[in-house]
């Protein structure tokens, strides 16, 4: 962990040393690992957005499955694998700016070791000194024995000249933790709202985690916003429901994160809240950025498909046309076998007894005569007028009869039995 955390070190000790200020050198830190971190969180914001697009489609499935929890999960996966989109990828590239957070931290609790650069005998030796002179008090227990290296590096700073026999370019190494009036080394503490002091700099260390809360909320709020700009159907048109059953989903997390924002800034040095703070308004400058950036490709998406639904609507709109052209044709009802001949022979018909019809009445008067001469030649479907519906020639009328109505066959005469001619009679 010691190698892992020698570049965050580095870079935080030469911003300090660039301009001698403890809390412009957080922000930038902030900011240049924001820069860093960029090409993962544009992948992280075009995965949510494309999740949001998602959102329609979610509820017609939703819609579509009822109470059947484990087929809607089943067509969820299916039908994120078929558009690419993989929820978790999101929430794990959003995970980064925490180990940084981490790694950050440890810098933050050990500044004589990664920031000053001391040894291990040096940090001792500075610390027996101020004990023993009663310049500082050290915890030797609970959460204050876990920061004692950045009262130590405080301390250091007010009383350069005493540890220069210990160190003696420590003018050098050593670091001034204010920023603002405010020493961001300090753990802040709620109970300042009862114990005070009721100081200008008392009350600027307790209002820092509740800026860094609020920062961390705000900035959710408005990332979610702009994912659900984006939340449209399969025509393309905005979809505010879809938006919001969205927002819903992201609700809890919503919550989560400014409360983790707040126990962190009571439960370590104000330092780490300067970097939560600045973290939260980059990330929203960056987060409008992409989604102005994605919002523009997404847009052509929804104008194709906005041209695609255009000419399937025209298509339908045609058919439609058509399908009532027909129904016109036949008030009695269309039937959907009618062949496509008999409607033309039909439309034809209908055309010639039309007043506006091509047939003159002469022309309309031998048509029908032929028709009628055709009917009459064919005398009947099958061409027997006692058997209209039959077909082919092993016809019997008594096939469906019961065996009780069947007319009784006549009785086989008894065959002869021929004479004997030994037979006396």
């Amino acid at each position: 962990m010691h190698y892992v955390l020698i570049p965050f070190a580095w870079l935080l000790r030469m911003l300090y040393h660039l301009f001698n200020n403890y809390g412009v050198a957080l922000i930038l830190f902030s900011l240049i690992t924001k820069l860093i971190l960029m090409p993962f969180t544009a992948k992280s914001k075009k995965s949510m957005m494309k999740t949001s697009r998602l959102g329609p489609k979610l509820k017609e499935l939703e819609a579509k499955c009822g109470d059947d929890k484990m087929k809607y999960q089943q067509e969820m996966q299916a039908l994120y694998k078929k558009e690419g989109v993989s929820p978790m990828s999101g929430c794990l590239w959003s995970l980064l700016p925490l180990v940084l957070l981490m790694a950050l931290y440890y810098v933050i609790r050990q500044p004589m070791t990664y920031l000053m650069q001391l040894s291990a005998d040096q940090i001792t030796q500075i610390q027996d000194y101020m004990t023993s002179s009663g310049l500082v008090e050290l915890a030797t227990s609970g959460r204050g024995s876990y920061y004692t290296e950045i009262v130590l590096a405080q301390a250091v700073y007010d009383n350069m000249d005493a540890i220069k026999s210990i160190v003696p370019d420590i003018a050098s190494r050593a670091i001034d933790f204010h920023f603002l009036g405010v020493d961001l080394s300090q753990i802040p503490t709620w109970r300042w709202m009862f114990d005070g002091p009721y100081t200008l700099v008392g009350f600027g260390l307790f209002i820092i985690p509740v800026v860094s809360a609020v920062s961390q909320f705000a900035s959710m709020q408005i990332s979610q916003k702009l994912n659900g700009s984006v939340a449209t159907n399969d025509k393309g048109e905005k979809d505010q429901d879809a938006a919001a059953a969205a927002a819903q989903s992201m609700k809890t997390m919503m919550y989560v994160m400014p409360l983790f924002s707040l126990w962190i800034g009571f439960s370590m040095p104000a330092a780490m809240c300067i970097y939560w703070i600045a973290q939260a308004v980059f990330n929203t400058a960056l987060d409008g950025v992409l989604t102005v950036h994605y919002k523009k490709v997404y847009d052509q998406e929804d104008e194709i498909k906005r041209e695609r639904a255009a000419e399937e609507a025209a298509i339908e709109a045609e058919k439609e046309a058509r399908r009532a052209e027909r129904r016109a044709m036949m008030p009695e009802g269309a039937n959907p076998n009618t062949s496509r001949r008999k409607i033309k022979k039909q439309q034809k018909l209908a055309e010639a007894d039309t007043p506006e019809g091509k047939f003159t009445e002469e022309e309309r008067a031998e048509y029908h005569r032929q028709q009628e001469e055709k009917e009459k030649a064919k005398g009947g479907l099958s061409g027997d007028p006692n058997r209209p519906y039959s077909r082919g020639r092993a016809y019997d009328p008594n096939r469906y009869q019961n065996a009780g109505d069947l007319p009784e066959a006549p009785a086989e005469p008894e065959p002869e039995t021929p004479e004997d001619p030994t037979d006396p009679e």
